[in-house]
């Protein structure tokens, strides 16, 4: 599906609430035996749980790890989140709606937006349908207005076309004109203030004309009112009365104090007369001079403005002063011209564009003014639960509470505000597993201290590459715990690095997921930035500061896969690299969750950077910094993560030669030895990509900016004798750790062929049993994991040791 179609469908499907439940995830339940090694099941459930991006687990029955918090003593305060402002479209509909208020408030002409059918009119929907049919204009027949209440989930009778299109008339396409008109009108005014500001003022055509007080007094009966009431109009009219001067000075005394009272314009001119001032009235506030745009020189305040778009002050019944900018425009100077006066506040053009155009603030979650006990948050989660389905939380469906919450999400007038406590660092407030610092620990709960299982050891297990970073980094390789209640929720987001994630919920009610495979991963994002374009316009990484989210059923109909489960207490969600997930919380509970990397995430970790680099997005580590600590330390390496970092390491040694070989062409000579993991991931970032250097950069004595090699030819403009290679290894170490990672898998392609042939039916039975020993040992040594070929060797050396008969050498006495 193209990207016009997929915003099609996603206005349809706002505008008429349905949701349909994904199909579910996978649920794996390991066995006693299968469940001692996490990563070794994970690896084996892999091939079809990354299919589906998200998987659970069930722990057997017996494993019931104790909550090791002190509910007492744990204090957070939590995020605040407005649940219909999370979702894509409907912050489109949101902004839109306030740029709409906006644009008319400004004008001096708050809006009501109107009811259709018991609901509010969605003025971004119209828009867009109409939009799609080419514009008001061209919307000039029945059939097209029918299509579009159709597309809208209105009826399809005349009363609801003539509503739709005339409120498109009185609403929207003003606001249509003056978009299409902002460009030239704003460029003749500036145009206009520019030439005023260069030049001298010229006396031939003012900008503005002086005036007495006492000819404002003598024609102030002749300024305009309309029928609806008094007007903002700055100036009177020029009439025949200015010349022939018929009126009485009783009359003219009667109608000058009823006009002054009325017209707010002339309270701010009389203001400025001799005398004493108006009472009630705030100099400060009604001084015009104050916040004009352009100088005035020291022109008379009194003076009269001409337009600022015709530069003429004809009309003067029609001149209307900015509450904003104090510039003066005709009403049929404007662009939609407006058919009377305002009678409030009015704003120009220059000022409406400057307001209803400023960039909206980056969408994030506000903290709560309070701070909440577990106890404390659990009682205000489960009175709002309650009082919102008017029953007990815990009695209320999963079904029932996942619609509510899309059908909430997708609607622009529900106003419903949870807290979340999201993100609480393990180290600052202690984990939910028992760890060997937790107190009043019982020997039952050795166990799980040290169960791989247990989220705390999980990403430093053997075996899991991310053991090798020095830094804890909190949420990759520390624990972060989550507390959440009805309807808070996680947004579509992958992990770092696109490494794995699990999910423990301790206790409380469900969590529901979704979840992308990795696969699908780009599909989801162009569906997201397809659905919602104006949104990602403004913000492009708006899918990586995890505040966005979409009704699957959206993404599915853009060929999304997605899958859903719901996490119950004690039970584990893993999520696959490079899957984008999201959910809510069914109610009030408590999770913790952890990144790893198992062996074969380093590929595509790899892949993971060079997305990154494309996006100019910071890492959180330095992938060729741990591809290296993991080489330097290969005795420690079992034979998949050996493999593993060889591959990695040839292609960074490949690629760091190309690079340097190339620079040095370019006539880079200057050189230095530098220490990358001394320095903060702040020093070593490339200027151009973000991406954090270690094995090399260019840095410029000149300019003082650091580029990685492959942006060493664009980051500055200085010349190269400015510039020094700063390496970590030279290339004959990068050689030498490389044949160091190759002896260590070259010993595990010797033990498999040496298991083999001892195994073969042919294998002599001479020294056989002595053979089988030192195999077994070297296994232990090199760290072979369980596999179908150590199990058969173990099996055979087992054999071979029971069917030795003893050997007993009798010694005679004698």
């Amino acid at each position: 599906m193209d990207s016009k179609n997929i915003q099609k469908n996603a206005m349809h499907k706002s505008a008429e609430f349905t949701f349909t439940p994904p199909p579910e995830a996978p649920v794996f339940e390991p066995t006693p035996e299968e469940f001692l090694d996490p990563l070794g099941y994970i690896a084996k459930i892999r091939p079809v749980a990354e299919k589906t991006g998200i998987c659970k687990i069930k722990p057997p029955a017996r494993w019931q790890p104790p909550f090791s918090l002190d509910v007492d003593k744990l204090k957070f305060v939590p995020r605040i989140q407005k649940v219909n402002e999370l979702e894509a479209i409907t912050r489109l509909k949101l902004l839109f709606l306030e740029k709409i208020l906006k644009f008319w408030d400004l004008q001096g002409s708050p809006l009501k937006i109107p009811m259709i059918e018991n609901k509010t009119l969605d003025l971004y929907c119209l828009k867009f349908w109409v939009d799609e049919e080419g514009g008001f204009e061209n919307c000039n027949t029945p059939k097209k207005w029918r299509k579009i209440a159709n597309a809208m989930g209105y009826s399809q009778n005349a009363n609801a076309m003539n509503f739709l299109r005339s409120n498109y008339e009185k609403i929207l396409l003003p606001y249509d004109i003056f978009e299409k008109s902002k460009a030239n009108l704003l460029k003749t005014v500036k145009k206009l203030e520019t030439k005023n500001d260069v030049k001298d003022v010229d006396t031939s055509k003012p900008l503005f004309k002086a005036i007495s007080v006492e000819s404002i007094i003598k024609t102030s009966s002749e300024v305009h009112t309309t029928e609806d009431g008094p007007t903002t109009a700055c100036k009177r009219p020029k009439t025949e009365s200015d010349d022939t001067g018929t009126e009485t000075e009783c009359t003219k005394s009667k109608t000058e104090s009823e006009e002054i009272r009325r017209n707010r314009e002339l309270r701010r001119l009389a203001c400025y007369g001799p005398g004493p001032k108006m009472p009630g009235l705030n100099d400060e506030e009604f001084d015009i001079t104050k916040s004009r745009k352009r100088p005035r020189y020291d022109m008379d305040p009194l003076a009269i403005y001409v337009c600022a778009i015709c530069q003429k002050d004809n009309r003067d019944d029609l001149l209307l002063i900015c509450n904003g900018c104090s510039d003066t425009y005709h009403t049929f100077c404007l662009k939609p011209p407006l058919n009377a006066v305002p009678d409030g506040d009015w704003r120009c053009p220059c000022c409406i564009a400057e307001e209803v155009h400023k960039p909206a603030e980056a969408f994030g979650f506000a903290q709560a003014e309070r701070e909440y006990t577990l106890q404390q948050f659990g009682e205000m989660a489960d009175k709002f639960k309650s009082d919102y389905f008017g029953m007990s939380g815990h009695l209320v469906p999963t079904s029932v509470a996942e619609k509510e919450f899309w059908r909430i999400i997708s609607s622009v007038e529900e106003d419903v505000t949870v807290e979340y406590g999201a993100d609480l660092h393990s180290m600052d407030h202690g984990s939910g597993f028992p760890t060997k610092s937790s107190l009043n620990l019982y020997p039952s709960d050795q166990e799980y201290v040290d169960s791989g299982w247990n989220l705390n050891n999980l990403p430093v297990l053997e075996g899991s590459v991310l053991k090798f970073i020095n830094a804890d980094i909190s949420g990759m390789t520390v624990p972060w715990m989550y507390v959440g209640m009805c309807f808070s929720a996680f947004c579509w987001h992958n992990e770092d690095h696109w490494s794995y994630s699990i999910n423990y919920l301790h206790w409380g009610e469900a969590k529901t997921w979704y979840g992308v495979p990795g696969s699908g991963a780009e599909l989801l994002e162009n569906a997201m930035k397809a659905a919602a374009p104006d949104l990602f316009k403004t913000q492009p990484d708006l899918l990586h500061q995890l505040v966005t989210i979409m009704n699957p059923n959206i993404l599915m109909a853009a060929g999304v896969p997605i899958y859903r489960t719901d996490q119950q207490a004690g039970e584990f969600v893993v999520t696959f690299p490079r899957a984008y997930h999201a959910g809510f919380n069914q109610g009030y509970n408590f999770a913790e969750a952890v990144n790893f990397a198992p062996p074969d995430w380093l590929k595509i970790g790899r892949e993971c950077i060079i997305h990154y680099k494309n996006l100019k997005r910071f890492c959180v580590f330095s992938h060729d910094e741990l591809i290296c600590k993991m080489a330097l330390d290969g005795d420690r390496l079992d034979l998949e993560t050996a493999l593993e970092t060889q591959k990695e390491l040839v292609r960074a040694t490949e690629e760091e030669g190309a690079l340097r070989a190339l620079i040095a062409k370019k006539g880079l000579k200057n050189v230095c030895r530098t220490a990358f993991e001394l320095l903060g991931d702040d020093e070593r970032l490339c200027e151009v990509c973000k991406t954090t250097c270690f094995l090399s950069s260019v840095s410029c004595a000149e300019c003082k900016n650091m580029a990685c090699l492959q942006h060493a030819n664009t980051f500055c403009l200085c010349a190269m004798e400015k510039k020094t290679l700063n390496y970590r290894y030279d290339m004959d170490e990068l050689h030498i750790m490389l044949q160091t990672i190759d002896l260590r898998v070259n010993s595990f392609d010797k033990w498999m062929r040496d298991a083999k042939n001892i195994l073969l039916p042919t294998a002599p039975d001479i020294g056989r049993l002595q053979k089988l020993k030192v195999l077994v040992d070297e296994a232990d040594d090199l760290k072979i994991p369980n596999c179908t070929l150590l199990t058969q060797l173990k099996n055979e050396y087992t054999k071979a040791t029971e069917n030795v008969e003893p050997i007993v050498i009798e010694l005679d006495d004698d």
